[in-house]
């Protein structure tokens, strides 16, 4: 299966692809979360630096290989524009219409903002894109 980016996307890419979460491995593939705002602009979601790790009891630990607990520490993360240029598939985090064909769609973006006129469907036949 290998590793993924996630894409919330407040844009509408569609049917069974508004307002879900979307998947990708045509980004970074670490597991990376971005946002496509409504306007189309692709943004990163920065966590890193909002949590501490303390030595969790070891009574209270639900793991014996993993010791710690994540401890919201006060820092907000960071969303930040991304200004790429690759043409990408994306599909739905979860889908439960498990009589329907697995949908995915192939997007395009511009310097970081969805290029409307690449957005294809396949394997779909309610797409209307």
């Amino acid at each position: 299966m290998g590793m993924f980016d996630t894409i919330r996307s407040s844009y509408d890419l569609g049917p069974g692809f508004w307002r879900r979460d979307l998947q990708t491995k045509g980004l970074e593939c670490l597991m990376v979360e971005y946002w496509i705002d409504p306007s189309g602009q692709l943004f990163e979601i920065d966590y890193s630096g909002t949590q501490d790790f303390d030595l969790c009891p070891e009574q209270e630990s639900k793991t014996p290989w993993n010791p710690y607990k994540a401890v919201p520490n006060g820092n907000h993360g960071k969303v930040r524009p991304v200004y790429v240029t690759a043409t990408i598939e994306v599909y739905p985090a979860k889908w439960e219409c498990h009589y329907a064909p697995f949908p995915r769609k192939i997007i395009q973006f511009v310097n970081g903002k969805l290029n409307e006129e690449i957005i294809t469907c396949i394997d779909f036949s309610g797409c209307s894109s």
